[in-house]
């Protein structure tokens, strides 16, 4: 049941130990979001195997506790930012909510209440249910709220006037500079292992041009969201990047502004060809991934040609 801010607060009033449940690999949105309504409501944050590099400075920094592979024993969990069961690694959901913010998601059809918007962030839809209940918004949990629409946002390249708005609002009411919390976001240094996996992308790069468009797709062993996000940045309009775990292909897109503006949409690609191959995906327009089984090179040909048909047939209707 799709419910609106005002009753997803008070619906959550009705039980008592509550699991903030995040995605595997947590990032700053996911654990922001947890956090601030942790403090709101008490409750427990559980991330599945563990944080992602930003997100754990951020735990650090904050003090955040959280729990990694939590237990299957509280009364409700609230799944937060997250799209798919595949990005639980088959945590039991019972009874349970979600709040995110993905263009597609299947955790919404057996959920007992769902609240989802079309925002840039999950932070900006946990910040409208904070102001509705009337909770004081205190420095930490704004500090994670900011860090998490800067990282959701991609420091604002994919944000909505929403975005400015909220980020204007934890800031008059925290006290907290801007530059405070980009000095601690850009202060990792960037790992090794990383720079290592964006060489290695490049180099096994299969490269397709249609038209003035450029997909390209790779194979990595780790760090598959980043590799594909470093190929954008060196000149690919749309970039897949695969891994295999065990007998799972771990698939994660990325697509340029123009590309999504021709018509391009991960999250709809990802969505389809995860049921070709018995899996699941899901995500934004312009950022997405799917857990699927099969041949990587048949997987990322499938996600090649569905772009390249996306892209002629655009193309057709726009010649005269």
């Amino acid at each position: 049941m799709e419910i609106n801010e005002s009753e997803f607060y008070n619906r959550l009033l009705d039980y008592h130990n509550l699991l903030y449940l995040c995605h595997r690999n947590a990032d700053p949105d996911a654990l922001g979001s947890a956090f601030a309504l942790k403090e709101a409501l008490g409750g427990t944050i559980g991330v599945i195997e563990g944080c992602d590099r930003v997100a754990s400075q951020i735990a650090k920094q904050l003090n955040i506790d959280f729990v990694v592979n939590p237990a299957d024993d509280h009364d409700f969990v609230v799944v937060v930012d997250t799209s798919t069961l595949a990005q639980l690694n088959g945590f039991q959901l019972k009874r349970y909510a979600v709040i995110d913010h993905h263009a597609t998601t299947s955790l919404n059809i057996n959920a007992d209440f769902f609240l989802h918007r079309n925002s840039s962030s999950t932070a900006e839809i946990v910040l409208r249910v904070l102001n509705l209940m009337g909770a004081p918004i205190m420095r930490r949990a704004a500090f994670a709220l900011i860090a998490g629409i800067i990282t959701d946002t991609g420091n604002f390249k994919h944000a909505s006037a929403d975005s400015f708005k909220a980020m204007a609002e934890l800031i008059e009411l925290s006290g907290i500079e801007y530059s405070e919390v980009m000095e601690s976001l850009s202060s990792l240094p960037q790992d090794i292992s990383m720079r290592i996996a964006f060489i290695k992308a490049a180099q096994r790069a299969i490269i397709e041009r249609v038209e003035d468009w450029i997909i390209v797709t790779s194979q990595v062993s780790s760090f598959g969201g980043a590799a594909a996000t470093n190929l954008i940045s060196i000149g690919a309009d749309v970039a897949f990047v695969a891994s295999k775990d065990a007998e799972v292909v771990k698939v994660s897109a990325r697509a340029r502004k123009n590309a999504i503006n021709a018509g391009v949409n991960l999250a709809r690609l990802m969505e389809d060809i995860s049921a070709r191959f018995n899996g699941t995906g899901g995500g934004h327009e312009g950022a997405a991934g799917m857990d699927v089984h099969g041949d990587i090179e048949n997987i990322l040909a499938n996600c090649t040609e569905y772009v390249r048909n996306s892209l002629l047939k655009i193309t057709c209707q726009m010649r005269p």
